[in-house]
């Protein structure tokens, strides 16, 4: 009835496909997300193939929906190539957007992971709102929650992601080198690689020259998801100032490990927090600074806010994401073929 394209690198795109892989009893196609031209090749080939509806799991992949001869599904994840665009696109690149963005509009259905990209959706491509779903990220609940070993000795704050520059980390190492002059012994600890270009970790490292904290911050560019539910437990909170996010997993993963959040009251952020964390203006430094120095002093609000982030963490599943993407297959089979679809397993 489906085709899922599963993606095999380890980014919170890939997560998504891999995940619903393993919950939906569809048929699977494993590929790597960055394409060579043979692979792309390949891929196509692969496509052409199918006789089944096609779930396309990230909106980079819509342009591939140009060689599949039936219905297909596509997932968009974020916008942001809308509102931030990418340091020394080629002319390729922007062809290619292009026919990501044609694809789109062709879509039988799009699932979207937030009711802010599904309204970016409508604003930037004119998609009609009947022909979008929006089916949130998941966690895994079994592997990310609380726990008592610490990952790093020191008082820490963590920051997990990339380092693109709409991800604010000037202004986080600013806020921290505020905190320093409070707090000598706490740490700002960084999960995630560099991201599409080196330039942002070198300029990141002049930042943290000129504040004076380059020994103060910890760089890890790797951490499995049992690694990361140990760095969340044991940090004083998480620091996610991101200028724009589609959805944001980092907070989600981290209530859920029971780490308080201090995140961006912008884009999709306030409703994957929802109440249970503190949201700031990301172009505040000193607002920041301050949202972090309360978390840390204040128990009685520390402990508020690891109440609230478990019970919001538990209202997101790759069990409820799979169960919902199901009913979006049966709908698009139904307006398709005008058929009663046949029940796959969840």
């Amino acid at each position: 009835m489906a085709v899922l394209i599963v993606t095999t690198e380890k980014s919170g795109i890939d997560k998504y496909s891999q995940e619903l892989g393993k919950r939906l009893g569809v048929k699977k196609i494993e590929t790597r997300r960055y394409l060579s031209l043979a692979e792309g090749f390949r891929l196509e080939r692969l496509i052409r193939r199918q006789d089944d509806i096609l779930h396309l799991p990230n909106q980079n992949f819509a342009r591939y929906a140009i060689y599949s001869r039936n219905p297909f599904i596509v997932t968009v994840h974020d916008m942001i190539r809308f509102c931030f665009g990418f340091d020394q696109e080629t002319i390729a690149e922007k062809l290619l957007l292009k026919l990501d963005m044609r694809c789109l509009k062709r879509a039988s259905h799009i699932i979207t992971v937030s009711q802010r990209t599904k309204k970016d959706l409508i604003e930037h491509l004119r998609i009609p709102e009947a022909k979008i779903s929006v089916i949130h990220n998941g966690i895994d609940h079994s592997v990310l929650r609380p726990g008592s070993a610490r990952a790093i000795e020191e008082p820490y704050i963590l920051y997990v992601g990339s380092e693109r520059p709409r991800k604010n980390l000037a202004r986080l190492v600013e806020a921290f080198a505020l905190l320093k002059k409070e707090f000598p012994g706490l740490k700002l600890v960084k999960v995630g690689e560099p991201g599409r270009s080196r330039e942002y970790r070198r300029s990141l490292m002049k930042k943290l020259d000129t504040l004076g904290v380059t020994g103060d911050v910890i760089f890890i560019n790797y951490a499995s998801e049992e690694e990361l539910a140990g760095y969340y437990s044991s940090a004083a909170l998480l620091a996610y100032p991101s200028l724009y996010e589609g959805f944001g997993l980092p907070p989600l993963e981290a209530m859920a490990c029971g780490c308080p959040v201090v995140a961006s009251n912008n884009s999709s952020l306030p409703e994957v927090v929802g109440d249970a964390g503190i949201l700031i203006d990301p172009y505040d430094v000193s607002g920041l600074a301050r949202a972090m120095r309360e978390v840390i002093t204040n128990n009685g609000l520390r402990e508020d806010m690891v109440a609230r982030g478990l019970k919001q963490a538990g209202k997101f599943s790759w069990e409820r994401t799979a169960r919902e993407t199901q009913k979006v297959y049966n709908r698009v089979y139904n307006e398709a073929y005008n058929k009663v679809p046949v029940k796959q397993a969840v």
